[in-house]
């Protein structure tokens, strides 16, 4: 008999416990985020010449797929100044000097640069606001421009509103589980990251699209141990060697031929962009190892005689927090 000991409901429980970031926290954080927003669209609207247009929140929280370890807030700024710098450094010492402008209250050292964004730091919640430029398309109909990717530094053409969409449309039709289950890959993720360092790479996107790929194929994803396991699966089993791209926003016949790299998953709204273009075949590796022993922790904890047993396989997944 299978999932005698953790089933689908212990499962739910971990997540509301240890994986999910609280509504009442979320609630918070976006309020905050809301708070940053009216002030930089007063002072657009009384200095229209500071060169930014406005702010989107973006990442997790706005998906709605935050874990309850998150530290950090992503939004985007539209910048529409045809003076702003190109390069990216100059351009987020510019964007620093800009949002000391639109927060004057705020101390010089709580708007500072990062490695490829520009931090608002809180000392009140400890959380930081990671501001990332976007080059504004002027009239674009579908909200695009250019933005530094904040892993690789490379310069892509992206929509925060279309990247939003593509993950609202599918909890649309699979409320509830395609967000739950990318918090709980995005969980193993960041417990591997702890236990092998660089090594491991895993980004929260890579996730996402890999289970919209998985939503679109026709998997179920209304049973954790079900879903896990056959996620898990799905990377060992490809070993992530076939192209994923969709049709969400582009024609089947426009999705250009698989190339050369180690993964190739397409951006939804750029073709031209694989978001694990940087990944090597042993950073490759090493995430289908990784998978198959989540896998293989899984099927062992499926069939246990005993609780003991199968709760000290889903911590091989899960982390030694996992109980029932």
């Amino acid at each position: 008999m299978r999932d005698q000991f953790v089933k689908h409901t212990d499962l739910v429980a971990f997540a509301d416990k240890s994986v999910n970031l609280k509504r009442e926290d979320a609630k918070e954080y976006r309020e905050q985020v809301n708070r940053l927003r009216e002030k930089m669209e007063a002072f657009i609207k009384d200095n229209p010449d500071v060169g930014l247009r406005k702010m989107l929140l973006s990442g997790s929280l706005a998906k709605g797929t935050s874990l309850k370890s998150l530290n950090d807030i992503d939004v985007a700024v539209h910048v529409t100044s045809p003076d702003a710098p190109t390069g990216e450094s100059d351009l987020l010492d510019w964007m620093v000097k800009q949002l000391r402008k639109v927060y004057p209250n705020m101390k010089p050292d709580q708007i500072s640069r990062g490695d490829h964004c520009v931090r608002i730091s809180f000392r009140g919640t400890g959380l930081d606001v990671d501001v990332v430029p976007i080059y504004e398309i002027e009239n674009d109909p579908l909200d695009r421009g250019y933005l530094y990717a904040t892993d690789t530094g490379k310069r892509v053409l992206t929509s925060i509103p279309l990247h939003l969409e593509f993950i609202r449309k599918r909890k649309r039709s699979c409320e509830t589980h395609y967000a739950q289950m990318i918090r709980f890959a995005k969980f193993w993720s960041s417990k591997r990251k702890i236990a092998l360092g660089t090594s491991f790479r895993c980004k929260s996107f890579l996730i996402e699209l890999l289970m919209a790929k998985r939503l679109d194929s026709g998997a179920v994803l209304t049973n954790y141990p079900d879903a896990l396991e056959e996620f898990f699966a799905y990377i060992v089993q490809s070993r992530l060697a076939d192209q994923i791209a969709f049709t969400d926003y582009f024609k089947a016949s426009e999705i250009p031929s698989r190339g050369t790299s180690a993964i190739e998953i397409l951006d939804p709204v750029n073709l031209e962009n694989s978001i694990v273009n940087d990944y090597s075949d042993s950073e490759r590796d090493t995430l289908v190892d990784e998978a198959e022993e989540a896998l293989d922790a899984i099927s062992e904890a499926r069939h246990a005689t005993t609780t003991g047993r199968a709760v000290d396989c889903w911590k091989q997944v899960f982390g030694p927090t996992f109980k029932v």
